[in-house]
């Protein structure tokens, strides 16, 4: 399936013909992989017969399984990053430019909901430094990284008391509401609770306890392997961090997987998942390649860029 986004966000819907299943309803383009294609082959030829394009570039992402009453489906979305032409309904009865977080049309097709409420993140997830910086240092940074276009960001301070990370996830929050940004407070549901935060971030440790999804606007969860990129699925998380990609300081035991074995992993995953460990900004372009969401990251969010 095809998720083409403009550089303004809008991301593009198209309403199956009359001749369909769920004929009327909205859906993101595409259609079924012919014997011999592969997934991308599939991708470039069903956009070009729909819409009269040409996909010059796509990433993969993720991937759904949903069960409608007439069958279950497997459905490989990419992110079209640029494509020839402006699309046409050619085979469907219209088409439509949508922001994703406020799409007005109606009825959307249910396995599209998770994939427009994962288009509503960012490309970047910053994971908070204030005991390394020092905290005044810290929160300098994190205004001009929100007056900068940053709108998503974890609290997270190993070892600090629930009073002292209470304190700084409010501070966090006091400065990136008024941009738009997202607080996720991490482990600590009773502090995410106490300071009104947006979300909570799920240790790898919570994942294998929880068995329900906390009852949060918004779930993250840390994720090194099959096994807790399934657990997450399976409670419903919005999207997980998944590494270390590289080696890094904090971890200096734990092996790197790479980029090679961060694109194995994400294979069939229907979250969206950012790239962790030893990544920056620089980066964001290889980890989209690989289906990511984009890159999480400590020290990469708030040095230079």
């Amino acid at each position: 399936m095809a998720v083409f986004q403009r550089a303004d966000g809008a991301v593009l819907l198209a309403r199956r013909p009359k001749s369909k299943v769920y004929a009327g309803y909205w859906e993101f383009p595409g259609g079924k992989v012919e014997p011999g294609e592969t997934t991308r082959q599939a991708l470039v030829r069903e956009v070009q017969e729909e819409l009269g394009v040409t996909v010059e570039k796509a990433y993969p992402w993720v991937t759904q399984v949903f069960t409608y009453p007439h069958s279950t489906v497997r459905l490989h979305f990419f992110r079209v990053r640029k494509w020839s032409a402006e699309p046409v309904a050619l085979e469907h009865d219209g088409i439509s430019w949508e922001m994703p977080d406020a799409v007005g049309l109606s009825p959307v097709l249910p396995a599209n909901g998770p994939v427009l409420k994962g288009l509503c993140l960012p490309h970047e997830y910053a994971i908070t430094q204030a005991a390394e910086l020092t905290r005044g240092v810290f929160l300098d940074r994190l205004e001009r990284r929100l007056n900068n276009g940053l709108r998503l960001i974890q609290v997270r301070e190993p070892g600090w008391d629930r009073d002292a990370l209470a304190a700084l996830a409010a501070d966090v929050i006091a400065r990136a509401r008024p941009k738009g940004a997202r607080v996720l407070v991490n482990g600590d549901l009773a502090v995410a609770h106490r300071v009104g935060a947006d979300g909570v971030h799920l240790t790898s440790a919570q994942l294998r306890t929880l068995g329900e999804r906390p009852d949060f606007a918004l779930v993250g969860a840390s994720c090194h392997g099959v096994e807790e990129l399934r657990l997450a699925s399976e409670i419903a998380a919005d999207f997980c961090v998944l590494g270390p990609v590289r080696a890094t300081p904090g971890h200096p035991d734990s092996a790197p997987i790479g980029w090679d074995g961060f694109a194995a992993l994400l294979e069939g995953v229907p979250l969206p998942v950012y790239a962790l460990g030893g990544v920056t900004r620089g980066d964001l372009d290889t980890a989209l390649e690989q289906g990511a969401q984009g890159v999480a990251m400590i020290r990469g969010a708030w040095g230079p860029a």
